[in-house]
């Protein structure tokens, strides 16, 4: 069976309402003005350390990398114990647990960093379901670089697997990787979804276990 290796922000977790109300405090700590919900979400995607910076553009000021990494340390301390606000897309659990049954093997490849990211899984109950997480700074390189996907690979033990993403980022990491690739239509990607290269696209979590299933037979 094949390896399943998953994204998490806009893929498996809505995780934009908590990450905009972190994004909010910490600009206000810095003084800064607050941004909307809309525009947080559009940063989402590249790691923390690139959302900040985001942030700090958005307010129109010059690059700064000493506030930067400040803000970056705050917010990802912040993060920790924000998941208040944190759902898992409908059909998502259930989606996970018939991959499971069918005896794929569960992995996790993001760029939020491993501890935040491991702490939204736990606090809406879906760490167990995971051999292997990577996290934004587990390894040096961050996606689209193909290594962080390679790294969860080769740790689930599989010798072939199929990336679930929501993004343009997910997308070019999948190809990179030479992992077919099955882009969720209801996360925070920036483009049209036909525009986003997939071996299959889908809105509905109900239909994820049928194209694994696909792709694996077609591999086999």
């Amino acid at each position: 069976m094949h390896a399943v290796v998953f994204d998490l922000d806009g893929t498996l977790i809505d995780s934009a309402p908590d990450i905009h109300r972190v994004a909010v405090q910490v600009l206000a700590e810095e003084g800064l003005a607050p941004l909307d919900l809309p525009r947080v979400r559009s940063f989402i995607g590249n790691g923390l350390p690139v959302l900040v910076g985001r942030l700090l553009a958005a307010q129109g000021l010059a690059p700064d990398p000493a506030r930067q990494s400040r803000m970056t340390a705050r917010f990802e301390a912040l993060y920790l114990d924000a998941h208040a606000l944190t759902r898992p897309y409908p059909g998502a659990p259930e989606a996970l647990a018939a991959l499971a049954e069918a005896g794929h093997a569960l992995g996790l490849c993001t760029n939020k960093p491993e501890a935040p990211a491991r702490a939204a899984l736990a606090a809406i109950g879906l760490a167990g379901r995971f051999a292997a997480v990577t996290g934004g700074d587990t390894l040096a390189a961050r996606k689209p670089d193909p290594a962080p996907l390679r790294h969860t690979l080769t740790q689930l033990g599989r010798p072939a697997g199929v990336f679930v993403g929501d993004s343009e980022v997910d997308a070019e990491t999948a190809r990179a990787a030479g992992c077919p690739f099955l882009l969720f239509t209801g996360g925070y990607r920036k483009s049209a979804p036909g525009d986003i290269p997939a071996a299959a696209r889908f809105d509905r979590f109900d239909d994820l276990p049928g194209l694994v299933a696909r792709i694996a037979a077609g591999a086999a």
